[in-house]
């Protein structure tokens, strides 16, 4: 398969930031040798290609097969069957693999096929009922094809958590407030949340969350409402609002566009986190009107970036 930098591919990126606002997506479809069919956003993509020779590494966590060597680059190999502890893991597994770059992490995933590109709707991506969630929750959302099947969208910002560990959480001093701040912020990404949570804790900043951009808007949107209706402004409530990129029912260019196309969330700067890290997601940002954009994970620089604005 041609790897996903070529210049032709290149060209079908640059088209993709149009996709900014429109609440859809692209998912590069791939099997792991059930019949399941796994998906992961093609912007994380960097190339398919077959499995090169693999250096064993001592003290590796369980998945992580080894590394390789990518143009002048080292960089882990993971074996996503193994890491999610798939059932009957058929006999030469891996020999196809999706080089990956996200988190400002590049690695390798092996898979056993992979299918097409396909562009879905944000809003039939759903979160998975609890007992589908299934591989210790590192199914993130499902999505249906128009042929029945069920698509698995993993999350891999997990797996590159437990591979590489968690960064450690650095000394934040608390603000100096005359007024309790409160974030607004919405992530479907257990990994995610949890790091929100400590900082914001750390800065000593009050927070209400929603786990997908649908709930975000409508808690968003009920709250504008009360506010409206007691002829208070809902920056007095919230004083930022926080997004990811990626949500099931609603992604965050779509929420973004919904709180700054309405007048009652005027003075309530947005911030995009996203492990989606390039230039063009951050086009699609600015297009959309974010007041600013973080990469995940680094909870010194979101520590910044949420003191710069609450500060004002």
């Amino acid at each position: 398969m041609t790897p996903l930098d070529s210049p032709q591919l290149i060209e079908d990126i640059d088209a993709r930031t149009k996709l900014a606002g429109s609440n859809k997506m692209e998912l590069l479809l791939f099997t792991l040798g059930t019949n399941e069919t796994f998906g992961i956003n093609v912007f994380k993509v960097r190339e398919v290609s077959p499995t090169p020779p693999i250096t064993l590494t001592p003290n590796m966590p369980y998945g992580a097969e080894g590394v390789i060597s990518l143009r002048g680059s080292i960089i882990p190999v993971i074996s996503l069957a193994k890491f999610i502890k798939l059932e009957k893991i058929p006999e030469g597994l891996g020999q196809t693999m999706i080089v990956t770059e996200f988190s400002r992490h590049t690695q390798g995933f092996l898979v056993q096929d992979v299918d097409r590109i396909i562009r879905v709707d944000w809003d039939k991506v759903k979160p998975p009922e609890n007992m589908l969630a299934g591989q210790e929750g590192l199914i993130t959302a499902i999505t249906e094809l128009d042929d029945g099947r069920l698509v698995s969208i993993l999350d891999v910002e997990r797996v590159l958590s437990e591979v590489l560990g968690e960064k450690p959480m650095p000394l934040m001093p608390q603000i100096e407030q005359t007024r309790d701040l409160t974030v607004f912020f919405a992530d479907d990404s257990a990994v995610a949340r949890k790091e929100i949570i400590t900082v914001l804790d750390k800065l000593g900043v009050r927070y209400i969350h929603a786990n997908d951009g649908r709930d975000a808007w409508d808690k968003l949107s009920a709250m504008a409402k009360r506010c409206n209706t007691d002829s208070h402004p809902l920056r007095e409530q919230i004083q930022l609002i926080l997004v990811d990129a990626e949500m099931p029912e609603m992604d965050g260019y779509v929420l973004t566009k919904n709180i700054k196309t309405d007048s009652r969330f005027t003075g309530i700067p947005v911030i995009m986190h996203s492990s989606l890290s390039s230039e063009a997601n951050r086009t699609m940002g600015q297009r959309v009107g974010v007041d600013a954009y973080v990469a995940k994970f680094d909870p010194a620089v979101l520590a910044d970036t949420l003191l710069t604005f609450l500060k004002r």
